[in-house]
């Protein structure tokens, strides 16, 4: 069974930054082929923001938030993390953290409509 339990969320100023964290089930190096992250704004659909494959720690991230957010991974701890920098107001969010099992999964193009995914955590953004 897959669990994963975002934290971190809350209000952040515009150009500020806020580090969200998600705590995986199980050891991440050994069961996981990619983790990342998605967001989803009202009114709009899922967004898949940024993706790392865990045996290598290649990232890949969308235009949206390239240059400001970070993806990370800590095995040890069995958690990832989305460090965001120069938050704007089009950043705020529901923030999903997601893991895949299988390397279809990963396809960044799809990336926040397949595999596991956490309940998420809010971020807004006040200018």
């Amino acid at each position: 069974q897959v669990e994963l339990v975002e934290s971190g969320g809350g209000s952040v100023q515009a150009g500020g930054s806020v580090k969200l964290s998600c705590v995986a089930s199980g050891d991440i190096n050994a069961n996981y082929f990619c983790m990342g992250w998605a967001r989803q704004a009202p009114g709009k659909e899922r967004e898949g923001i940024a993706r790392i494959y865990i045996n290598d720690g290649s990232t890949t991230y969308s235009d949206s938030v390239k240059g400001r957010f970070t993806v990370s991974q800590d095995n040890a701890k069995n958690t990832l993390y989305l460090e965001m920098d120069n938050v704007q107001p089009d950043d705020a969010a529901k923030y999903y953290c997601g893991a895949a099992l299988r390397p279809p999964d990963c396809y960044f193009g799809t990336w926040g409509t397949r595999g596991y995914w956490g309940q998420g955590t809010q971020v807004h953004v006040s200018s």
